[in-house]
């Protein structure tokens, strides 16, 4: 028996082919993925190959900033952090008194070649200490009392895809079990979620459904059959095209066997396939470090800066990292004050990195101040919108006020 999955189209080439050349596809057209019937109408168009692509990092947990750019220098600092304050010895220098943490080696030479930027002391006001919360204020770029149905990339989508032909693919691809509401949007628009193994869960029995569905000939179906015959097509052709990128991959760069790095291997090689995908994200988690944070917290900083220079690398050899920014971000930072489990508890601020050959690296914004009590937490010195905005205005070539609702100066780091 044939497997139901190779039987359906991998390509445009391969579906308008079976269309008779577009004449074929046109006829089947309310069957068609959408960008598929535009390509027969159109003429397959030339692959982008200067557009700028967005990659977000999500630190998951709320990542300790303190102990990521490390203020060793001042001595409040080891006052509210007795045990798992880290001395000078132990850091990477960046300026006069601060530091990074030793196990962001990897990420330390890009710094130094001005290909990483440091934004400090990042958050808002009002600040909420939930995971959930906090999450959803970070994505969907909102104040901490307003509750917005859509996410700052999806509003993006909405603005910059507004009246444009539809596009040959996911116009964002995420890495994970569940859509992040940072693509959540007003309108449809492509978008693609795959495992970190690359694709979806092969099922055999599912996509020989998929095919009874897809094959029936049905010419009084209703609308709402129509639209999710469409949809179910355009799922399936990304699917596939999409494993037959991972299954070639062949990385210009060596990887880490972890799940970020792997994770960003994965989109290396998409973005080095030419698909039109503006947005990618992808998950780090694990930052919750409520008690004996040192050794985890370590492993996970390693984990992130050697799959985040390895992903550098991999652009730079292919010879894409003009056209890519990286870009981390977490719920919220930790307390300044450590406490009784050697960890530390939900805070507010933290820093942030911006990774791209055409930043301007170093540090940017204000550090953190240290003057505050044992149960205090760190007053935030650059809004999250500032960063969102900056991305927006300079690299994605939307007017960020039209997206954030409101105007934010952008920063110097793009």
């Amino acid at each position: 028996m044939k497997n139901a999955i190779h039987s359906l189209p991998a390509t445009r080439r391969e579906f308008l082919r079976r269309g008779a050349g577009g004449i074929g596809l046109l006829a089947f057209g309310r069957y068609a993925p959408a960008f598929l019937a535009q390509s027969a109408l159109l003429g397959a168009p030339a692959p982008e190959k200067d557009r700028t692509i967005l990659v977000l990092v999500q630190l998951a947990g709320g990542n300790d900033g303190l102990n990521t750019v490390i203020p060793h220098g001042d001595d409040a600092y080891h006052r509210l952090r007795p045990t798992i304050g880290i001395r000078a010895p132990d850091t990477l220098p960046l300026a006069d008194g601060v530091g990074f943490h030793r196990e962001l080696a990897a990420l330390r030479s890009l710094y130094d070649d001005g290909s990483l930027a440091v934004v400090q002391n990042v958050g808002y006001p009002n600040p909420n200490r939930s995971h959930f919360r906090s999450t959803e204020i970070w994505e969907t770029a909102s104040d901490s009392s307003e509750y917005l149905p859509s996410g700052w990339i999806g509003r993006w989508f909405d603005n910059a895809c507004a009246g444009a032909p539809e596009a040959d693919g996911p116009v964002g691809i995420h890495v994970g079990g569940e859509m992040p509401q940072t693509f959540l949007a007003g309108d449809d628009h492509p978008v693609f979620g795959i495992t970190r193994g690359g694709g979806r869960a092969p099922d055999a029995e599912q996509a020989r459904l998929a095919e009874q569905i897809l094959s029936r000939s049905e010419p009084h179906e209703g609308a709402n059959h129509a639209f999710l015959r469409h949809t179910m097509m355009d799922a399936l052709v990304s699917e596939k095209r999409i494993r037959r990128i991972l299954a070639g991959l062949r990385p210009e760069a060596e990887y880490p066997q972890r799940p970020l790095a792997l994770a960003l291997s994965g989109i290396a090689a998409m973005i080095a396939a030419r698909l039109p995908t503006r947005v990618y994200f992808v998950s780090h988690g694990g930052f919750d470090t409520h008690a004996n944070q040192a050794p985890t917290h370590a492993r996970l900083l390693r984990e992130l800066a050697e799959a985040m220079a390895a992903f550098q690398r991999d652009l730079v050899a292919r010879g894409l990292a003009d056209q890519v920014t990286t870009m981390t971000f977490s719920e919220f930072g930790r307390r300044p004050s450590e406490n009784a489990s050697k960890g530390t508890d939900h805070g507010t601020a933290a820093p942030l990195f911006v990774m791209g050959s055409r930043i301007r690296g170093g540090l940017h914004g204000t550090p953190p101040s240290l003057d505050i009590g044992p149960r205090e937490d760190l007053r935030f010195s650059t809004d999250f919108r500032r960063v969102y905005a900056t991305v927006l205005d300079r690299w994605l070539g939307t007017p960020s006020a039209a997206v954030l609702g409101s105007a934010h100066e952008p920063m110097a780091f793009l």
